[in-house]
């Protein structure tokens, strides 16, 4: 097989030695006026070899956390943003009614108390009356009832608007995302300035582990509305009621930086006075960013993890996000054929795939829902074994070709080829090129052509349905196994393949708001049964599930990471 390591051509010491210094050039430029400072009190030189200790004293009386993304923020909108770099710098300037704690249970934030009513379909939030938004308005409870009109008003038309009816089953929400109903229709009112009430249709026993979700996020209308179609696209245009605010933005940006909020209600829990993101895409330059001290906490994978797997300040964490392929079943003729779809996902090798290429901790995937992390009643994990569906996740070439041979006759195709649309991160551009080199050497006539576009357009092409494979990911909103299966349900926004099944519809119908919601021993075997239906219809193909290989700076503390929801948290970080 031809290694994706034939990608990289250059001449390695001129290209490290390239970029080393247009990183070093770019440090001094910012110590530059610290450096004049020292300089001043006598405390340092910078000739000669005076210039890299004070830099280092620089450094390290630096309260910024320096922080990678390793993709651009699609946006700062809470109703519009559906990215992990999304939800997490969100989550930066902007409570909920609940956050996570350190050990990712939830917890009150912007509620002060609540009440559920005893048939669990009435919700009263009591909110704190100390929190305000950094242009020193109170947060009220009418904050939330236009955040949330906003999440399922057909003119925002939020990708995340099923959050509030197939998921979270807020009264009135699927009509009002349907156009049958005016957002004002809504289960939420504001009984008073300081007092929410919220109705749903069936008890969601999982309802409150929501509500930290960013699409529940409050938002000002007055100052919403006042900023217009620029709301969330720059400093200016955004309010703060979090640890942080906003000190610089534009949209795609590179870089942008925060700042402690000296007006957040919990201001004395945070220590940091900011923080600086930097987008690399990059693995190795992420590294050296890291080693030349521009950066405190970096994600790595492949050849890099190699390199600083031995040093202490390397860790993993299991980030609970399954990268896996979607087809698309209803545009392309070539994946609308089962047989076809089921070569494919017999033929891949996973485990080479986190061995040879992310190499950061990550495991091989074969089922809709990751390991680990969604459990029924009892606590047991959901996907105990990775052998549940090794007769479509089997690595056998033998039997992918016989199915492809299959799908050519049906096709009646002898010769074919793939738009394989992938993220432009120079891991899932390996990734992808293993993938080609594994279906074009199993698969006579097969041609695969890579698309590789940044996240966002990727993500727009995926809704368009521009694509014949696409390689996607999909981290867990809220701790339970039908944040992954109910994707695949008919006209779900994120069911990118368009797949559509009327049994399986009805069983995660059923799970989620009939009868079984609240029959947990039924429920976990309906939900099994459903997974069933689409792994045996390959309508997805699971590949990894990801962990985080992180190097993080020995004078940081306090990051907490999660597999739900919010990827990290910098609220208790301290940086001595």
């Amino acid at each position: 097989m031809t290694s994706y390591y034939t990608l990289f051509l250059f001449n390695e010491t001129q290209l490290c030695n390239m970029i080393a210094w247009c990183y070093l050039r770019e440090y001094i430029m910012k110590k530059y006026f610290v450096t004049l400072l020292l300089l001043t009190m006598g405390l340092a030189s910078v000739c000669a070899g005076g210039k890299k200790e004070a830099m280092e004293e620089s450094a390290q009386s630096d309260n910024i956390l320096h922080v990678m993304n390793q993709a651009e923020v699609d946006s700062l909108d809470p109703q519009v943003t559906m990215s992990l770099a999304g939800f997490e710098v969100i989550a930066n300037f902007t409570d909920g009614l609940k956050q996570l704690d350190k050990n990712g249970a939830t917890v009150n934030a912007l509620c002060k108390e609540e009440q559920v009513s005893d048939d669990g379909l009435v919700y009263t939030f009591t909110l704190r009356d100390d929190a305000t938004w950094s242009n020193g308005t109170p947060v009220t409870a009418a904050d939330f009832v236009y955040g949330w009109r906003r999440g399922v008003d057909p003119a925002i038309a939020s990708e995340y608007s099923y959050m509030f009816s197939a998921i979270g089953h807020v009264k009135n929400a699927a009509q009002i995302i349907a156009g049958e109903l005016p957002v004002e229709d809504l289960g939420i009112v504001a009984l008073d300035t300081y007092t929410l009430q919220v109705t749903l249709e069936v008890p969601v026993p999982y309802f409150d582990g929501l509500l930290y979700f960013v699409t529940f996020y409050p938002v000002n209308q007055a100052f919403c509305e006042s900023c217009g179609d620029t709301y969330a696209t720059s400093a200016d245009t955004l309010l703060s009621n979090g640890a942080f605010i906003m000190d610089n933005y534009e949209p795609a940006a590179n870089r942008f930086s925060l700042v402690k909020n000296p007006q957040y209600y919990d201001a004395s829990r945070i220590s940091l006075d900011g923080l600086d993101y930097q987008i690399l895409k990059d693995s190795q330059q992420a590294l050296m960013s890291y080693q030349n001290g521009d950066l405190d906490l970096i994600i790595l994978s492949g050849d890099q993890i190699d390199q600083v797997k031995e040093d202490p300040e390397y860790q993993s964490f299991g980030a609970g996000y399954l990268w896996y392929l979607c087809p698309n079943v209803s545009g392309s003729k070539e994946m609308a054929n089962k047989n076809f779809r089921l070569a494919i996902t017999n033929v891949l090798n996973r485990q080479s795939i986190v061995d040879d290429v992310t190499k950061d901790g990550s495991v091989p995937s074969y089922a809709m829902v990751p390991s680990g992390l969604s459990y029924d009643a009892d606590g047991v994990d959901f996907t105990s074994s990775p052998d549940t569906y090794s007769a479509v996740c089997s690595d056998n070439i033998a039997k992918a070709q016989a199915y492809y041979k299959k799908a050519q006759a049906e096709l009646g195709e002898d010769t074919m080829e793939l738009k394989f649309l992938v993220d432009d991160t120079s891991l899932q551009q390996n990734i992808a090129v293993v993938i080609k080199e594994q279906l074009e050497s199993a698969f006579p006539g097969l041609t695969v052509n890579l698309t590789v576009e940044p996240k966002k357009q990727r993500i727009a092409d995926s809704f368009a349905g521009n694509f014949d494979l696409v390689m996607t990911g999909w981290g867990p909103d809220y701790a339970d196994a039908t944040t992954y299966l109910s994707m695949f349900t008919t006209g779900n926004s994120v069911n990118f393949g368009q797949w559509s099944n009327a049994d399986y519809d009805a069983l995660i119908d059923e799970c989620m708001a009939g009868d079984l919601i609240s029959k947990p021993a039924e429920r976990l075997v309906a939900l099994k049964k459903a997974e069933a239906i689409g792994m045996n219809e390959a309508v997805m193909m699971p590949l990894y599930q990801q962990s985080n290989a992180v190097m993080i700076k020995p004078n940081v503390t306090g990051v907490a990471f999660h597999p739900v929801a919010l990827d990290r948290v910098f609220k208790d970080v301290v940086k001595q």
